[in-house]
C-alpha cells in the first residue's frame, strides 16, 4: 500500500505572508464575536501590527536567515530576492494605506442600506461604521503577497482571486456619491471576472503544452516541445490578458479611471500602489521565469502593448477634468514605462539591471501615489472630495503647504530631477537602452514630456489662479493622514536626492531571481 508523503512547508520563509493571512482570519472572528462598539478598537491595531510584523519578518529573512536558494512549499512559492523586496514594499504601502482607511469619513455607515434611504440616515446618526474593511484589506494584501511570489500558475490564480475579491467589495463602500461607487465596484467585478477567466483558460492551454503548471517545469519544457506550438502561443496570449488587465495596460485599461474615481480614495491608493506592485511581480514570474528564452518570442506583442499604454495614458490624461481620473490615466502611462523594463531582457547581467530598475521604480512610484491620494482626501467640497479640477484653482493661496506638497508629488510623477520619479525612470530606461529597445525609450521620453503638461497644468491652476468664493476647504488632517503625507514626501525627497542605498538593495535582490 502506497503512503502519501506529507508536503514540506517552509513556514519560516512564508511567515511574512502567513502572518497577514492569520491576522485577516482573526479579523473575521472579531467581526463575528466582538461587540460592534469594540470592533474598530481591535481591528486597527491588529491590522497595523500585522503589517509591521510582516515587514519585520522580511527583514529577518534577509539579514538573519538569508535569502532562500530554492522555491518554498514544494516549489509553489518562490521566496527569492525580488519576492522579499516586493513583500517589503507591499507591506509599507499597505501600512500607509491603512492609516488613510482609518479615517472612517471615507466609508459608508451601512453598506446594505439603499443610497439616500432612511436606513442610511439612521445608520449615520447612530455612528455606525463598516469595520469589515480591515479584514478585507488584510485578505487583499495577503493575496498581493502571494501573487507576487507564485511559482505555480494554479497558486497564482488563487492569489489573483484572493487579492481581487476583497477589492471588488471595498470599491463599493464610498460614503458619498454612493451610486458612482457601486457602479465602479460592479464594473471592476465584471471586467475582473472576464480577466480571471482568460487567465484560467490560458493556464489550461499552457498545461496542455508543458504538462505542468509549475513555472520552472514550463521553462524546462520549452526547448523540448517546440516554441511554435499553438497551445503555447494561445496560452501565452490568454495569460497575458489576465495579467495586463491587473496592471491596467492598454487596451485593457478601461476599468481604471471609473474604479479610481468611484472607489473610496484610501482604497484607490491601495489599488494604485500595492496592486500594481503585486501584478508586476506576477508579470515577471510568468514572462521571465516560465516563458523566457523560447523560440516564439512574446516581446513583439509586448512592444505594441507598452507603446499603446504609454500613449493612451499620457494623451487621455490631458482631457480629464477629475483629479482621480487624471491620476488613473497617469497610472496607466506609468504601467507602460514599467513594461519597457519588462521587455528589456537579455543576458543574466542585463536581466539583473532591468529587474533592479523595475523594483526601484515600483517602490518610488507606489509611495508617491499613496501620498498624492492622501492629499486628495483633504481637499473637500460640501458634498465630499473636490474631484473636479476647477475646484482646485487657487489652492496654493488657501493652503500653500498642502498645494506645494501635492505639486512636488506631481513633479515626481513627471520624472523631474531631484525626485524619486526621475531616478525610477532613469533606472528603467537605461536598462532598456542597454537591452536594445531604444525605440521604446524614445516613446517613453516623448510621452513623459506629454505627461508633464497635465501635471504642470494642475500646478499652474493651484498657484496662478484665483480661488473661487465658494471654493473647497482643506480638511484638518488626522494624525494618520498627516503621517502618510509626511512619510511619502520624505521618501520622495530621499529617493530623489540619495537613491544609491535603495538602488544597491534592489540590485542585490534582483541577483537572486529563481530561474530554472
Amino acid at each position: 500500500m502506497n503512503e502519501i508523503a506529507a508536503p514540506t512547508i517552509e513556514y519560516g520563509q512564508l511567515a511574512p505572508m502567513l502572518l497577514v493571512f492569520g491576522a485577516a482570519i482573526l479579523g473575521v472572528l472579531v467581526e463575528a464575536f466582538a461587540p460592534r462598539y469594540m470592533r474598530k478598537a481591535i481591528h486597527v491595531p491588529l491590522t497595523l501590527l500585522a503589517l509591521v510584523g510582516s515587514f519585520a519578518l522580511v527583514l529577518v529573512q534577509v539579514f538573519v536567515n538569508g535569502v532562500p536558494t530554492a522555491p518554498s512549499a514544494m516549489g509553489a512559492v518562490a521566496v527569492d530576492g525580488p519576492t522579499l523586496f516586493l513583500w517589503a514594499v507591499i507591506a509599507v504601502l499597505a501600512f500607509v494605506s491603512v492609516l488613510l482607511i482609518n479615517d472612517e469619513d471615507n466609508f459608508v455607515a451601512q453598506a446594505s442600506a439603499v443610497p439616500g434611504s432612511i436606513e442610511e440616515e439612521d445608520a449615520e446618526v447612530a455612528g455606525m461604521s463598516q469595520t469589515e474593511v480591515y479584514p478585507l484589506v488584510l485578505f487583499a494584501v495577503g493575496g498581493m503577497l502571494l501573487f507576487a511570489a507564485s511559482n505555480d500558475l494554479l497558486i497564482m490564480f488563487v492569489a489573483l482571486e484572493v487579492m481581487s475579491l476583497p477589492l471588488y467589495l471595498l470599491c463599493g463602500l464610498a460614503r458619498r456619491r454612493r451610486l458612482l461607487s457601486q457602479e465602479a465596484a460592479v464594473k471592476y467585478f465584471l471586467l475582473g471576472a472576464f480577466s480571471s477567466a482568460f487567465f484560467l483558460f490560458g493556464m489550461a492551454f499552457v498545461y496542455g503544452y508543458a504538462g505542468s503548471v509549475d513555472l520552472s517545469a514550463i521553462h524546462q519544457a520549452l526547448p523540448n516541445v517546440g516554441g511554435q506550438d499553438t497551445l503555447l502561443v494561445v496560452g501565452t496570449a490568454l495569460l497575458g490578458v489576465g495579467l495586463l488587465f491587473k496592471i491596467g495596460a492598454a487596451p485593457f485599461q478601461a476599468w481604471k479611471p471609473d474604479v479610481y474615481q468611484g472607489a473610496p480614495t484610501p482604497i484607490t491608493a491601495l489599488m494604485a500602489s500595492g496592486t500594481l506592485v503585486a501584478a508586476f511581480g506576477a508579470v515577471l514570474r510568468v514572462f521571465w521565469v516560465a516563458l523566457g528564452g523560447f523560440e516564439w518570442d512574446w516581446r513583439p506583442v509586448m512592444w505594441g502593448v507598452a507603446i499603446l499604454t504609454m500613449v493612451v495614458g499620457a494623451i487621455l490624461a490631458i482631457t480629464q477634468t477629475d483629479i482621480k481620473r487624471m491620476l488613473a490615466y497617469s497610472s496607466i502611462a506609468h504601467a507602460g514605462f514599467l513594461l519597457t523594463g519588462v521587455i528589456a531582457t537579455g543576458g543574466p547581467e542585463q536581466n539583473q539591471n532591468a529587474l533592479s530598475g523595475l523594483l526601484f521604480y515600483l517602490l518610488a512610484y507606489g509611495i508617491t501615489t499613496v501620498g498624492a491620494f492622501a492629499i486628495v482626501t483633504m481637499v473637500r467640497d460640501a458634498g465630499g472630495e473636490a474631484g473636479h479640477l476647477s475646484r482646485w484653482a487657487g489652492l496654493g493661496k488657501r493652503s500653500p503647504m498642502l498645494a506645494g506638497i501635492f505639486a512636488f508629488f506631481l513633479l515626481a510623477f513627471a520624472g523631474i530631477p531631484l525626485t524619486s520619479g526621475f531616478f525610477g525612470k532613469y533606472a528603467v530606461f537605461s536598462a532598456a537602452v542597454a537591452g536594445g529597445v531604444l525605440p521604446l525609450v524614445i516613446v517613453g521620453v516623448v510621452t513623459s514630456a506629454i505627461a508633464a503638461f497635465f501635471y504642470v497644468r494642475v500646478i499652474v491652476l493651484m498657484f496662478f489662479s484665483d480661488p473661487a468664493a465658494d471654493g473647497p476647504s482643506v480638511a484638518a488632517p488626522t494624525i494618520g493622514t498627516a503621517t502618510v503625507v509626511a512619510v511619502a514626501a520624505a521618501a520622495t525627497v530621499v529617493l530623489g536626492v540619495f537613491p544609491e542605498p535603495m538602488l544597491d538593495l534592489a540590485n542585490k535582490a534582483a541577483a537572486t531571481l529563481f530561474v530554472r
